[in-house]
């Protein structure tokens, strides 16, 4: 695993540059493409560890992938889709993957054992089991843990309510209903991501009453807008940056993906939305965005749901603010592929404030000093690496990341973009 570090650089961050594509779309597409009769191209795919072991899922359950650079053709396999015998499925790391592939199995064939990486084994399973379990699968968890072992049946529809938000959660529930007789409804406590339901739509999902069955559709494209959660690093590398001005093409910009944004405003930072227009049912616009002096905020429970991958770098923000900035209502980050609110306490080494709580954080905020240069551990977990290396941009002396490489699982090449800026990026 590599060890960076990374350094202010020379003067302001000025480009044009792209993210990669959505990486919770991308999952969608793989998992509903498989699922689809006939044939789904998905271009602009991200390429990341993440989307890679979704597509390695499919591919195991039976789907024809192929893949050139960011074009993915998928030949789906329809009613065919899974094994009668046994199949195991590495997850690797992801979450999204393990959770939504229970989901798409549980209506059919066969046993699916889903296992991944010692950090997807600590992550709660438990969630997704008792609702697929509830329709009428049979799905072991290890003490809530994975490995998850689903073995398919007849399922009946549900309503259910989710104790938690979690688009992951929902998203299992729907592609299981998909497979089940009558009407599956699932209703969600705060708003989650909706691009399973916006892409179910694109597919042609339709219910054939009189057989009580649904179908998707093949022959669809999916063009993969930037991913908002990426684009984020990449905002907030510029508003701690003095005399940065960055501009980000072609970035999604769903509503219910950008709240990481609607804070960020409030704390000052000017954020531009510049045409924003719908293709394949998802929103996507261009992003621009300058160096500001930035002030403290309060990120409510409400909010959570809408930035929840991003609240690492919105930490990060906060740390060059302007006062104080408290997260609440953020349980959730300590399940996450870290205890990211544990991992985000190492704050304090680079000279910033920081008070933890069970459910958040409160930052005291350098009033845009530069940090203290420090060494920091990123847990395995991709966000808190990247969080960390932008920190380093305005760090005197610099940040030291442990086991950067992480990031590829998102966003492959990050730490050689920040370079491509003018950071100072060098292996230690």
């Amino acid at each position: 695993m590599a060890t960076l570090r990374v350094g202010p650089p020379p003067r302001g961050l000025a480009a044009t540059l792209g993210v990669p594509g959505d990486k919770s779309i991308a999952h969608r597409a793989l998992l509903l493409g498989a699922l689809a009769e006939g044939t789904t191209t998905v271009s602009g795919f991200p390429g990341g560890g993440d989307v890679l072991s979704s597509l390695g899922a499919m591919r195991a359950l039976g789907a024809r992938i192929e893949r050139a650079g960011d074009a993915v053709r998928i030949d789906g396999a329809g009613g065919r889709l899974g094994s009668d015998g046994r199949v195991v499925i590495d997850c690797g790391n992801s979450g999204t993957t393990m959770r939504l592939t229970a989901g798409l199995v549980a209506g059919g064939p066969g046993t699916v054992v889903l296992d991944g990486d010692a950090s997807l084994r600590r992550r709660p399973m438990g969630r997704v089991a008792a609702p697929l379990g509830a329709m009428g699968a049979a799905v072991e968890t290890t003490e809530g843990h994975a490995p998850v072992t689903v073995r398919g049946a007849a399922l009946r529809a549900i309503d259910w309510t989710l104790r938690v938000p979690s688009a992951q959660v929902k998203s299992a529930i729907l592609l299981a209903g998909l497979a089940a007789r009558g009407t599956t409804r699932v209703c969600e406590p705060l708003a989650s991501r909706d691009h399973t339901e916006r892409l179910l739509g694109h597919l042609g999902v339709r219910l054939e009453r009189a057989a009580g069955s649904i179908e998707v559709e093949g022959g669809a494209a999916v063009p993969l807008p930037g991913d908002v959660s990426s684009a984020a690093f990449l905002v907030v590398a510029a508003l701690v940056v003095p005399g940065s001005e960055l501009r980000l093409p072609d970035v999604g910009v769903n509503p219910t993906r950008t709240g990481a944004l609607a804070i960020l405003r409030r704390m000052g930072a000017p954020i531009e939305v510049v045409g924003t227009h719908d293709v394949a049912g998802e929103p996507r616009a261009e992003l621009r965005v300058r160096w500001a002096r930035l002030r403290g905020t309060t990120v409510t429970p409400a909010e959570v749901p809408g930035a929840i991958d991003e609240l690492p770098i919105l930490c990060v923000a906060a740390a060059f603010a302007d006062g104080e900035t408290t997260i609440t209502g953020a349980r959730e980050l300590r399940v996450k592929e870290s205890d990211r609110i544990a991992a985000l306490e190492q704050l304090r080494l680079l000279g910033v404030g920081v008070t933890v709580r069970e459910d958040g954080l409160v930052i005291r905020g350098t009033g845009g000093r530069r940090l203290r240069p420090g060494r920091v551990e990123s847990h395995g977990d991709h966000r808190i690496a990247m969080a960390f290396g932008v920190a380093g941009l305005a760090a005197d002396g610099g940040v030291v990341v442990a086991d950067a490489d992480v990031a590829e699982v998102s966003f492959p090449g990050f730490f050689a973009r920040l370079a491509e800026l003018g950071a100072a990026v060098e292996g230690v």
